[in-house]
């Protein structure tokens, strides 16, 4: 999604898109990524969680590298502001227009369809054996689920830039507080993603007011350190 950002802000791709451009390169750029990362770590017509994993890296980094060669190659230092503040992340362009709709709308859908799934997800989160058990093909769900997961990101990102870190700390953060029931945590993580957002996007516009920092920046600094002690208490946990 950042490689279809950038090639639009740089050289003008995607200008079919008309006034949309940037968002429409965007989307096509996440679908492609999430092809691709599908295309990896499926083997032998099976889907791991940790193939999952492993490609979604090694293709993140690759996208990451190419993105940072057409910053490198267009010699435009306004441009490559303009992407790195995209890359960080920004609600200053959201508006209660046609794509802002669609947005909530797949954001509703998604968070509606996978808090339906929650028992089967409970099931695959203990093992592929237990899912089994309960009727549920592993590899057929894992495939669901990341069409539908990277068709809502992608809309996302297109609108407000790649925000981090929300994805990784509040679900966890959630689970912690309501325990492991996807179908609780997953809208509690919907609306508590959505208050840190707001909380963060206030920051930004005001920490430094007139400028506006990248939501992005806000959003790694509070969750860089959540995440880390999260990973110690994991290892405590299992040692």
């Amino acid at each position: 999604m950042a490689l279809g950002a950038a090639a639009a802000i740089l050289f003008g791709l995607g200008a079919g898109f008309g006034e949309y451009a940037l968002q429409g390169s965007a989307f096509v750029g996440a679908l492609g990524a999430s092809l691709v990362v599908f295309l990896v770590a499926r083997t032998a017509g099976r889907v791991t969680s940790v193939r999952l994993l492993l490609a979604g890296v090694a293709v993140g980094y690759a996208l990451y590298a190419a993105t940072s060669f057409l910053i490198f190659a267009s010699g435009s230092a306004e441009g490559a502001r303009s992407v790195m503040f995209w890359l960080l992340g920004s609600l200053g362009l959201a508006e209660w227009n046609g794509p802002l709709a669609v947005v909530m709308i797949v954001v509703a859908a998604t968070v509606a369809l996978l808090t339906l799934l929650g028992p089967r997800l409970d099931g695959l989160a203990i093992g592929d054996e237990t899912a089994q058990a309960l009727g549920v093909n592993p590899d057929r769900l894992r495939t669901g689920l990341l069409i539908g997961v990277s068709l809502c990101v992608g809309v996302v990102v297109a609108a407000s830039g790649s925000i981090g870190f929300v994805g990784l700390v509040v679900p966890h953060l959630a689970r912690r507080i309501l325990g492991a029931r996807h179908s609780i945590v997953i809208p509690a993580s919907a609306l508590m993603g959505a208050i840190l957002l707001v909380w963060a996007d206030l920051v930004a516009r005001t920490l430094l007011a007139p400028q506006e920092i990248p939501i992005g920046i806000i959003t790694a600094l509070v969750g860089a350190p959540f995440l880390l002690v999260l990973v110690r208490r994991f290892h405590a946990t299992v040692s």
